[in-house]
């Protein structure tokens, strides 16, 4: 298991990941795999897993808990890390052990990997384009529902950041709180009063909201669709007192110059929604 899985900061990782295991397998083999049975119930083999494209490695330690789960006694060697950047044709992990055991639980490991490893993959595209910035790029909630844990940790993984994990640990006070809140000087100042120390982040859609945001004390300010213009008045108009966070038409062409607005963050759903797996494949020794 990395040292970067076991220390995560991201709540309940390690739950999760056991939990979502033993959902996967039972979701796959419900009361057996027919075809696996067509296999001598003593056949041992060995085999090895490659990725056929570059990629960021992210979901090995999914991978040991599938096989722990599965048959504790299938030995699992890793040849990378999570966070490797590898090249096709890389070897990413060796198994041995039962025959049936190993074919039984390819499919599982391999769609925690190709999934996790898709994510840190985009995640190191991007944090390339902004490299020699202060900027962070940071993940946002449009995640595969029961997946959020294990995608924010691949997000780490190819080296960009988590935002708020879910609607427990943060405020993201948007538009429709601003309204039923009656303003966002009443929804922060009713934020801070109801889970002092958490961290209030208000999205505005101008510099006139921008102030209104920083007058009442906002954390964050999260800077919707600004032009490239006013993202720099807005760097400008803060003076430092809250963090700025962009939002919205982040892409390949747009992220660096973004960056050089001198924002802190910028917010990109395309991190974790729609990510294209990477092509992994098992072979028998």
């Amino acid at each position: 298991m990395s040292t970067d899985f076991a220390n995560s900061q991201i709540p309940g990782l390690v739950e999760d990941m056991i939990n979502s295991v033993k959902a996967a397998l039972a979701e796959d083999i419900k009361d057996g795999d027919i075809t696996a049975g067509l296999i001598p119930a003593d056949e041992q083999a060995e085999a090895y897993i490659i990725t056929r494209e570059d990629c960021t490695v992210a979901g090995l330690p999914w991978v040991e808990e599938v096989f722990k789960q599965l048959d504790p006694s299938v030995e699992v060697t890793l040849h990378a890390q999570d966070g490797d950047q590898v090249m096709g044709d890389s070897r990413l992990f060796s198994l041995k052990g039962n025959a049936r055991s190993l074919l039984t639980g390819e499919r599982t490991a391999l769609n925690f990997l190709q999934l996790l490893s898709g994510v840190a993959t985009r995640c190191q595209q991007y944090a390339k384009i902004v490299e020699g910035t202060n900027i962070k790029i940071l993940d946002t909630r449009k995640t595969i529902p029961g997946l959020r844990s294990a995608q924010k940790y691949a997000v780490t993984q190819g080296g960009c950041y988590n935002h708020r994990i879910g609607l427990y640990d943060a405020f993201l006070i948007k538009e429709n709180h601003i309204a039923a809140c009656g303003g966002i000087q009443q929804a922060i100042e009713t934020a801070k009063k109801n889970a002092p120390g958490k961290p209030v982040e208000v999205e505005v859609e101008d510099l006139v909201e921008l102030q209104e945001a920083l007058d009442a004390g906002a954390d964050i300010v999260m800077l919707d669709n600004f032009s490239l213009e006013d993202m720099r008045e807005a760097v400008k108009q803060n003076k430092g007192q809250a963090k700025l966070e962009a939002s919205g038409n982040v892409n390949d062409q747009t992220l660096r110059p973004i960056a050089e607005t001198e924002v802190d963050y910028v917010s990109i759903g395309a991190l974790t929604k729609g990510v294209e797996a990477v092509d992994l494949s098992m072979r028998f020794s």
